[in-house]
């Protein structure tokens, strides 16, 4: 589908933005209006305001089926967790390309009723933090390390605040240990493959009690093949920084003067947008599969510890 003419350049491809229910789209479009013009779609008035502020010229339509008849050439699907698999599915019924923003399950309900979904067309389909794609990690090498460590800042209070108060629900949206805790075993399930199992998992609430979660995580893990990983996550900060430990090697990856590149952000997008012009998923589903299972087995075990 053609888009509409901006200073006599005709828009050649449309991406659709299928739910603004996180931050993350509205980052996603600072990166994608660089390439292809806009289309959204979302039913909470006060959010479809802000984005439309922010990108005037973004075609808008009024439901996810709708926007999917305009012609999309890829999609990028940010619903609350519990919709994603059902929403996925209408996408890929039309052989598009797909970028889930993360998590893409957090529960096994969940994670049961996407995977059929995705065996439909698994090169479709992208779901992954976006510091996979962070340009400092992509370049870290950390040798035949034996343990890893990574340390996830990042502050939960808006939750505790009340904002999306169902990503902060362990049974909706996983909560800290999920949706915070994805950046961590994202990272290792990267650097160690992804045949990993939890060996422990723990979780408590220091300063924010209103949370329906936690606000402090710890996950152990190990793989098949030897190594062990430690994921911290810190909600209880001010401050969004992100450390990798493997033996002698670290790096730590923070927003600097542009977040959107140092982030991962504008990798994502790009690794997203190769996707449309032809290629598969730069990230297997068996990776993303792993980190979903792993999340929401340190969920069980954390509830199997601290009891009823």
């Amino acid at each position: 589908m053609n888009g509409p003419s901006r200073s006599g350049t005709v828009w050649m491809v449309l991406i659709a933005l299928a739910g603004l229910a996180t931050s993350h789209p509205y980052t996603d479009a600072l990166t994608l209006q660089e390439h292809a013009e806009l289309a959204v779609w979302e039913p909470d008035p006060q959010r479809l305001a802000r984005f439309r502020a922010e990108h005037p010229s973004a075609l808008v339509f009024g439901d996810l089926a709708t926007l999917l008849d305009a012609g999309p050439s890829g999609v990028v699907l940010t619903v609350p967790t519990p919709r994603v698999a059902g929403a996925l599915e209408r996408v890929l019924a039309r052989d598009l390309p797909c970028f889930v923003n993360k998590p893409a399950a957090a529960t096994a309900a969940q994670l049961a009723a996407l995977e059929p979904v995705v065996a439909q067309a698994p090169h479709r389909v992208l779901s992954s933090s976006v510091l996979r794609f962070a340009p400092q990690f992509v370049q870290f090498r950390p040798g035949n390390a034996s343990i890893a460590r990574v340390a996830v800042r990042h502050s939960v209070r808006p939750w505790a605040e009340g904002l999306n108060p169902w990503q902060d629900d362990p049974d909706q949206g996983g909560g800290t240990l999920v949706t915070m805790g994805i950046h961590g075993v994202e990272l290792l399930v990267a650097l160690f493959g992804p045949h990993v199992s939890v060996a422990g998992a723990a979780t408590a609430t220091h300063r924010y009690p209103t949370l329906r979660s936690e606000d402090t995580a710890v996950l152990a893990l190990r793989w098949a093949d030897g190594p062990l990983g430690v994921v911290e996550v810190l909600g209880a900060v001010d401050d969004e920084a992100y450390e990798v430990v493997a033996g002698d090697r670290s790096v730590v990856l923070r927003s600097g003067d542009d977040p959107v590149a140092a982030l991962g952000y504008r990798g994502t997008v790009e690794a997203f947008l190769r996707m449309v012009s032809g290629e598969p998923s730069p990230v297997p589903w068996a990776e993303t599969r792993a980190v979903l299972a792993t999340l929401i087995d340190a969920r069980r075990t954390e509830r199997l510890r601290s009891g009823p």
